[in-house]
């Protein structure tokens, strides 16, 4: 892709912005945590989409407009040579994510595959899904288990879904993410719309939407929920990863960075109550009683929509049609995800001395080797989630970091208000940039000091426990190496994404 590409219009860099932001973690990721804490959770979802997400992406998208680099070569202009790490940080930490979330986008593939094969069932005459589970009411759970644990099928449908994703970027943006968010995005609002509808008109599926937005103040004193809902709206909107960075390098000169922002933010978070109205009150219609339907949300697992959604339909009239239409929604809304994730990586490889060719190869092998072990175990793939889905409040605290360092009501005034209508003040933005850095320091801390593991720090033996799924030690040795890393090459970043390009 060369450096001048652009998007054709505004609709393309709105449709490239919603494809990255709504995806698997409004689908997938969005009910299990409303399902665990319901309207405490939303509420504060919602408040930090305004204070933290919105400032850090009108941020993000000035940034790439203004210097359309890629996120290390951008930070390197925006701040110097001595802060180039933060944005090597913000590639691995995206990266990470992109590794595991790859994944997910085969497990929506997968079950889009296993409904298409039920519905085929239902109508031919065969077992249907319904019967089998009247068999065997753990049907679906035994499911899960084998596909999400050494699956031949999963890692398969993994290395297609990299194989697919690279192709796409290859093709450009126009020709590549433009077009292909141009079929997904309406499409995924149509489909889950769709779903939202069949599951609140299940009896007891309007109870399941009382619980979602319902508020519980002891909630509110919970450290996790507060994290939860940081990270959330972080993972949601892509605030702090860097793809509207990478996206934005490939806009018009005249576009308007405000009006763009706030329609991706609210865009995504249309989508992520859609999704919790579908599968919240689904839980609630299938379940035995009320409670046993809270004690199901609460549970927070990652196989939520993976079982519940399936035993829904098996449920209704035509529920074998429904189950293709949401997993087909899923599994757009993953991929359309996915392709910015692969465009970050390959905008800052084309600043390397790599061919056209070689940039692909380099991008296939990258997301195998890393992205196969959480393709294979399920304990990695959430050892990642924790780790890096965390690592976004970090990555969203450089950001903020170098806003300020390049002052907030300097950069807005050359970098953001340049060719917008809509403008946001100057008071809520400097605001907002300063409290999400003592914000994000302290929610990290405030986290860290509850020790979520058994062994948060040292094993029973004193050894350091950084094996561990959900320990401290597990975050801080992997975000550790990659600063440290990062903090070593800074000098080497800079010439090769920063000096390199000015000659």
């Amino acid at each position: 892709m060369q450096k001048h590409e652009e998007f054709s219009n505004r609709w393309g860099i709105i449709l490239a912005s919603l494809g990255m932001a709504i995806g698997a973690g409004n689908l997938w990721r969005f009910p299990r945590l409303a399902g665990q804490y319901g309207g405490s959770f939303i509420i504060l979802w919602i408040l930090f989409l305004f204070i933290w997400s919105i400032p850090l992406l009108l941020a993000e998208f000035s940034i790439g407009k203004k210097f359309k680099s890629g996120v290390i070569g951008s930070f390197g202009k925006l701040v110097g040579s001595k802060l180039t790490w933060m944005g090597f940080f913000i590639t691995v930490c995206t990266l990470g994510i992109a590794f595991y979330y790859s994944v997910v986008t085969a497990w929506s593939l997968e079950y889009l595959g296993i409904s298409i094969g039920n519905l085929i069932n239902g109508l031919s005459g065969g077992v249907s899904l319904g019967e089998r589970l009247s068999n065997n009411p753990e049907y679906l759970q035994e499911q899960w288990a084998l596909l999400s644990n050494q699956n031949l099928l999963t890692i398969a449908l993994y290395a297609l879904v990299v194989g697919l994703g690279v192709f796409v970027v290859s093709r450009g943006v126009k020709g590549g993410l433009e077009k292909a968010n141009k079929v997904l995005i309406p499409s995924l609002f149509v489909l889950l719309l769709i779903v939202a509808v069949a599951a609140l008109l299940m009896p007891d599926g309007v109870k399941g939407l009382e619980y979602m937005f319902t508020i519980d103040p002891k909630n509110l004193s919970n450290p996790t929920i507060w994290i939860e809902a940081l990270s959330q709206s972080a993972w949601s909107t892509g605030a702090g990863w860097g793809l509207m960075i990478t996206i934005s390098s490939y806009s018009r000169s005249k576009e308007d960075i405000t009006l763009n922002t706030f329609i991706g933010a609210f865009g995504n978070n249309t989508a992520s109550i859609l999704a919790g109205m579908a599968i919240l009150p689904a839980v609630f219609a299938l379940a035995s009683s009320e409670q046993a339907a809270i004690a199901s949300l609460q549970s927070g697992s990652q196989a939520l929509t993976f079982t519940i959604i399936p035993e829904l339909f098996a449920t209704l009239p035509g529920g074998g049609f429904l189950a293709v239409v949401f997993f087909l929604a899923l599994t757009l809304a993953a991929f359309s995800s996915f392709l910015p994730m692969l465009e970050l990586l390959k905008t800052n490889l084309v600043r390397t001395n790599l061919t056209q060719r070689g940039i692909i190869v380099v991008m296939v092998l990258v997301f195998i080797l890393f992205g196969f072990p959480s393709a294979y175990s399920l304990d990695y793939f959430s050892n990642q989630d924790w780790v890096w889905g965390l690592g976004l409040i970090v990555s969203g605290v450089f950001i903020a970091i170098a806003t300020a360092v390049y002052g907030p009501n300097r950069f807005k005034t050359e970098l953001m208000d340049i060719d917008s209508d809509f403008k946001v003040s100057g008071w809520y933005f400097s605001a907002a940039i300063y409290l999400n850095i003592v914000m994000g320091v302290g929610i990290i801390y405030w986290w860290m000091s509850q020790g979520y593991s058994q062994n948060p720090w040292f094993d029973e033996n004193g050894a350091w426990n950084w094996w561990d799924v959900y320990s401290n030690a597990t975050i801080t040795t992997q975000w550790g190496t990659v600063l440290l890393l990062g903090i070593l090459l800074n000098s080497l970043l800079y010439r090769q994404f920063v000096q390199k390009e000015k000659r």
